[in-house]
């Protein structure tokens, strides 16, 4: 079974149903830039995709986060347009809860209530559900993961590898059309690793997985390449994947460490 059909109520907010597991999302971005402090962060960025399971890669510092943020809503570019199935994710918060959900690399930048069950509510609330609907679809999301028995724990007794999977299973319940991966593996052990990634595996909808290894995006069907804010190459993952590999090797053979990101 799919995340994607994992919530007990298959309605979005607005009454309509959710979308069918498989759906591609379309991400349009046309002229997007971000300046920070008088500095170009991101872009000037078009595309129009329909994602399947798209790998955003790139040096640290390229923007990779920043253009996830970008996507999520939770920063707006200083020019251009962004928009997700023709939604605007910074302009209509309310729209972007249906659409996309974010996994960020550390769990403690996401979770912010005491007990399991309140954190895997909260979405549900934000998306309209009553406090008794949003916890027993908070219940029955935890146990289709096989973790009912996690209800009442304190998420601050969890390890990091336990708080990324209740930040999953609390989009997963949330049911968006589109999930954003920030670095997901980032500090986590290799069966920390596996385990995690076999539940996102199960994810039915579009996925933008952001890293800079390559290796966690090999089973992508796309690459888009960041460098210093740009899009340097997006095609399929098995042509943009080994340029980029070449040209980091290449970078690597130099001695030159001021050319290195800070």
């Amino acid at each position: 079974m799919s995340l994607a059909k994992m919530t007990p109520d298959p309605r979005r907010p607005d009454g309509r149903p959710a979308r069918p597991a498989g759906r591609r999302s379309r991400v349009e971005l046309a002229g997007v830039t971000l300046v920070r402090e008088g500095r170009r962060v991101l872009g000037p960025l078009d595309l129009d995709l329909r994602v399947g399971r798209l790998g955003v890669v790139g040096r640290n510092g390229s923007g990779k986060s920043t253009l996830t943020r970008v996507l999520a809503g939770l920063a707006a570019p200083s020019a251009g347009r962004v928009r997700l199935d023709g939604i605007d994710p910074a302009g209509d918060r309310r729209a972007a809860l249906a659409a996309v959900g974010i996994l960020f690399q550390n769990p403690d930048h996401q979770l912010i209530f005491p007990t399991v069950l309140e954190e895997v509510a909260f979405g549900l609330s934000q998306q309209g559900r009553p406090r008794g609907a949003a916890e027993a679809e908070a219940r029955c999301a935890l146990g289709m993961f096989g973790r009912a028995h996690w209800a009442e724990t304190s998420v601050a007794t969890l390890s990091q590898g336990q708080k990324h999977l209740v930040c999953l299973i609390s989009i997963a319940a949330m049911a968006p059309a589109l999930l954003l991966l920030d670095e997901p593996f980032a500090g986590l052990d290799i069966p920390t690793r596996m385990q995690l990634s076999r539940h996102l595996r199960q994810f039915g909808g579009s996925v933008i997985h952001v890293s800079h290894d390559p290796a966690d995006l090999e089973a992508c069907d796309r690459v888009l390449w960041l460098d210093e804010g740009r899009i340097r190459s997006e095609g399929p993952a098995d042509e943009v994947l080994p340029a980029y590999v070449a040209a980091m090797r290449a970078l690597g053979e130099t001695d030159d460490l001021a050319d290195l990101p800070g």
